[in-house]
C-alpha cells in the first residue's frame, strides 16, 4: 500500500508518487499544506453539525464521512473544475471541494426536494442512492468526453460494498473496453453496513480491478498526500488517452453508515481505537507541526472557518423553505407529459378536498354535522 504519511507524521519517500507532489516542496508548499488542513477541518466540522442537525430532527437522515477526510480532500482536490464527479451518498466533503452551496449539500437529506443542486453548476452530479449505479454514469459520460475530444475526466466515487454490485464490474467492463478516461475510486472504509470487507473480497478490490485490465493504485486512504499523489497519476493518464484507473483509498469509516445505524452491534471497540490512532486529520498536523507550518494563529483561523461554515449551514437548513405538495410533479420530465400531468390534476383535486385545518371539505365535523 502506497504512503507517503506516517501515521506519526514523517514525510517518507516514495518514488512513485514523490515526483507528483513537487508543488508541496516549492515556494507555495506551505500554502497548500494549510489548504488541505483547512479544508479536512472544515468538513469534519460540516459533518458534525449534520448529525447535530440530524439528532435535533431538523434533518432525516445523515451519512456521515468522519475518518474518511483525507480520501475526499486528496482526491477532490487533484480535480479540474471540467472534470465531472459521479458521488454516492457519502461524498460531501468532495462536493465541498467543487463549490456546492452549503445548506444544498444536506437539502435532499432535510426531505424537502428530489436533490441537492444542479449538477452542471459545480460539474458534480447529485449524490445517488443506488449502490454503484454511478459507475455506469461515470463510464457513460467519459465516452462523452472521448467524442468531444476533450481532455477532461469523469470520476466515480463509491465504497468497498459496491465492488460487489453488477454496476460497479459492467462499467468497468465498458471503460476498458473503450478506454474511457473513467477513475474508480474506491473508499473502502472496510465496512459496506456490517458486513467487513474481508467477507466480500479474499484479494485487495484494486486487484479485481486488474481482472478487468485497469491499471490501479492501492493507497493509504488516510494519508492526504498520498490521495492527492494518486488521483493526480489516474487523471494524467485519462487526460493523456490512457484510458481508466482504479483507486483503492484503504480508510475507516469511524462513525455510523448512517445516523440509523448503530456499529455497535457488530463493530469491536478496538478495531476502532486502532483506527482512531490513525486519524487523518492528525497524522496532517503532526507533519504540518513538524515542518513549522501549523502554528497557534493557522490552528485558529482554521477553527474560526469551520465554525463559520458550520454556521451557515445550520442558518440554510432551519431556513430552508418547506416544498409545496405540487412540487413533487415538478423536474420529472423535460418536457410535457400527459401521463404525469393527468396524475397532478387527480393530486390537486385530492388536496382540493381538504380546508386549511385538514378536514375533509365536506364531510361531518363534530358540531357541524350534515
Amino acid at each position: 500500500m502506497l504512503q507517503v504519511l506516517a501515521p506519526s507524521g514523517e514525510r517518507l519517500p516514495e518514488p512513485q508518487l514523490d515526483p507528483w507532489l513537487q508543488d508541496l516542496d516549492g515556494a507555495d508548499g506551505a500554502a497548500v499544506l494549510a489548504g488541505l488542513y483547512e479544508d479536512m477541518v472544515v468538513i469534519r466540522r460540516i459533518d458534525a453539525e449534520a448529525t447535530a442537525l440530524q439528532r435535533q430532527g431538523e434533518l432525516a437522515l445523515w451519512p456521515p464521512l468522519l475518518g474518511q477526510e483525507a480520501a475526499q480532500i486528496g482526491s477532490g482536490r487533484a480535480l479540474r473544475q471540467d472534470d465531472f464527479v459521479f458521488s454516492s451518498y457519502r461524498e460531501n466533503g468532495v462536493a465541498y471541494c467543487r463549490g456546492v452551496d452549503l445548506s444544498q449539500i444536506l437539502r435532499v437529506w432535510r426531505g424537502n426536494a428530489s436533490s441537492g443542486w444542479d449538477p452542471f453548476a459545480i460539474n458534480m452530479a447529485t449524490p445517488q442512492i443506488i449502490i454503484g449505479a454511478q459507475t455506469l454514469h461515470a463510464v457513460g459520460y467519459a465516452m462523452g468526453i472521448q467524442f468531444d475530444g476533450a481532455d477532461a475526466a469523469a470520476v466515480a466515487y463509491f465504497g468497498d460494498g459496491a465492488t460487489s454490485e453488477g454496476d460497479v464490474n459492467e462499467a468497468m467492463v465498458f471503460a476498458a473496453s473503450y478506454q474511457a478516461p473513467a477513475i474508480f475510486f474506491c473508499q473502502n472504509n472496510h465496512w459496506a453496513i456490517s458486513e467487513p470487507v474481508s467477507l466480500q473480497s479474499h484479494i485487495t478490490l484494486a486487484e479485481r480491478a486488474g481482472g478487468f485490465g485497469i491499471p490501479h493504485l492501492r493507497v493509504d486512504g488516510n494519508d492526504v498526500l498520498a490521495v492527492l499523489a494518486a488521483t493526480r497519476i489516474a487523471l494524467d493518464r485519462a487526460r493523456q488517452g490512457g484510458g481508466p484507473s482504479f483507486i483503492e483509498a484503504v480508510t475507516y469509516r469511524m462513525g455510523p453508515h448512517t445516523t440509523a445505524d448503530d456499529p455497535t452491534r457488530y463493530r469491536d471497540a478496538n478495531e476502532l481505537e486502532d483506527w482512531a490512532a490513525k486519524d487523518p486529520i492528525a497524522r496532517l498536523e503532526r507533519h504540518l507541526e513538524a515542518t513549522g507550518v501549523l502554528d497557534d494563529a493557522l490552528r485558529q483561523r482554521v477553527a474560526d472557518k469551520a465554525d463559520e461554515v458550520a454556521a451557515v449551514v445550520r442558518a440554510g437548513v432551519i431556513s430552508m423553505p418547506e416544498p409545496e405538495a405540487l412540487d413533487v410533479f415538478k423536474h420529472v420530465y423535460a418536457e410535457p407529459n400527459p401521463w404525469l400531468d393527468r396524475q397532478e390534476d387527480h393530486y390537486r383535486r385530492y388536496l382540493d378536498q381538504f380546508d386549511h385545518s385538514g378536514a375533509t371539505a365536506g364531510a361531518t365535523t363534530e358540531g357541524g354535522r350534515r
